[in-house]
């Protein structure tokens, strides 16, 4: 690397976990800041892109580097190879399996018109894998640094939140959902607040509830 610019391969990030995928973290190794931009890799029969909409008014451009994926978008399957694009708007249900091993998906997202303001779930993903390595400290180090860079975006403190709940620390968790909740002027975490899988460890607790209200 010389004068700021920087040449690796996608074999060089260090990969995450993230809603039974493996995650190449290209944004936040690179510190790329202009859009969200990642890849996801997997051997044949996993699940590369996890199942969801983006229901935040993204578009997702989706490019098969390497290997061979099965795309399903909405009801539909197409198999796509190497140099195939996929573009989705928002709203779409997708997911992607791997059809061949050594498959590699880069994807591009970004809205229209907005400059892009990255919500660190790259971040908490490389922090949760580990997590479930055991090294709790370096997880919750690589979240306080996320909120010490964005202290006043929701997003980053909504992850530190989900972040502690799988770790078992309610009271942590909850102390970085409610700032999540006061920074969020435009109700976008409500959704999130209510689906997410990874808050199932504080469903139960009023403290939530009282949230969720």
């Amino acid at each position: 690397m010389s004068d700021g610019y920087e040449i690796l391969t996608l074999g060089e990030v260090e990969t995450a976990t993230h809603r039974g995928s493996t995650l190449i973290p290209v944004r936040s190794r690179l510190g790329f800041r202009a859009a969200g931009v990642n890849a996801w890799k997997g051997d044949s029969g996993e699940q590369l892109i996890p199942p969801h909409k983006e229901d935040s008014d993204n578009q997702e451009l989706y490019v098969v580097v390497r290997g061979r994926a099965t795309f399903t978008v909405g009801e539909e399957e197409a198999d796509a190879g190497p140099g195939t694009l996929v573009f989705l708007p928002p709203g779409d249900f997708r997911t992607a399996v791997a059809a061949e091993d050594g498959t590699i998906v880069f994807v591009v997202g970004g809205r229209v018109g907005e400059a892009f303001n990255p919500s660190g779930w790259e971040e908490f993903a490389l922090a949760d894998t580990y997590r479930q390595a055991g090294q709790v400290d370096e997880g919750r180090a690589l979240m306080a640094q996320l909120i010490d860079e964005k202290p006043d975006y929701w997003g980053t403190h909504y992850n530190a939140g989900c972040f502690e709940a799988l770790a078992g620390n309610a009271d942590a968790a909850l102390v970085h959902l409610r700032r999540a909740k006061e920074l969020d002027a435009e109700g976008e975490s409500r959704g999130f607040f209510r689906d997410d899988s990874d808050l199932d460890p504080l469903r139960d607790d009023s403290r939530f509830q009282e949230l969720l209200a």
